[in-house]
């Protein structure tokens, strides 16, 4: 990485990889008001972290910034203490296991997993379904249908129609 961080950067990442769904919420004693916001601002501008339900999420690049591969769900670390703080780093600095070269990530929790295993259903499912469900717009579960399911994971999604005229999407295994 081009840039390096601040200890308070990589701490607040630390602290977030260590929390359930990698949500920021737990921040070093001392980091108020506008210092708080200036790391937030930073992280944010580096794209370490991103804007999520009301609060922040750290993102890939964030998890591989600490030296981590992704994000490990666990339970959230409860309050700040020294020898967590140094269990943490501990965690980041050994956890460097990197998929196999080709191999493609996907997370077991993410709305693109949802899209996934709605799309394994035997009845499949519709854009609007998924729409439901994932809170994304229609053209973005069509781009991730063909940019990422089918072109980045190389699955076979196929559709068809109902006697309704709806499109019922489906991953079918390849022959």
């Amino acid at each position: 990485m081009k840039d390096e961080l601040t200890s308070s950067q990589r701490l607040v990442l630390n602290l977030a990889s260590a929390a359930n769904g990698g949500k920021v919420e737990q921040f070093p004693a001392g980091l108020n008001g506008g210092a708080r916001i200036k790391v937030i601002n930073a992280l944010l501008s580096k794209q370490l972290i991103v804007p999520c339900a009301g609060g922040h999420i750290i993102t890939f690049k964030g998890m591989q910034a600490i030296g981590m591969a992704h994000p490990e769900p666990t339970t959230p670390p409860g309050p700040l203490t020294e020898d967590k703080l140094g269990t943490i780093s501990a965690n980041a600095e050994t956890t460097n296991a990197e998929p196999a070269e080709g191999t493609p990530r996907t997370r077991t929790n993410s709305k693109q997993a949802t899209v996934i295993s709605m799309l394994k259903r035997p009845e499949g499912a519709t854009i609007a379904q998924m729409c439901a469900t994932t809170e994304w717009q229609a053209h973005s579960l069509r781009g991730c249908m063909a940019g990422v399911i089918k072109k980045k994971l190389g699955l076979n999604v196929t559709s068809s129609r109902d006697q309704h005229g709806d499109r019922t999407y489906r991953i079918v295994e390849q022959a």
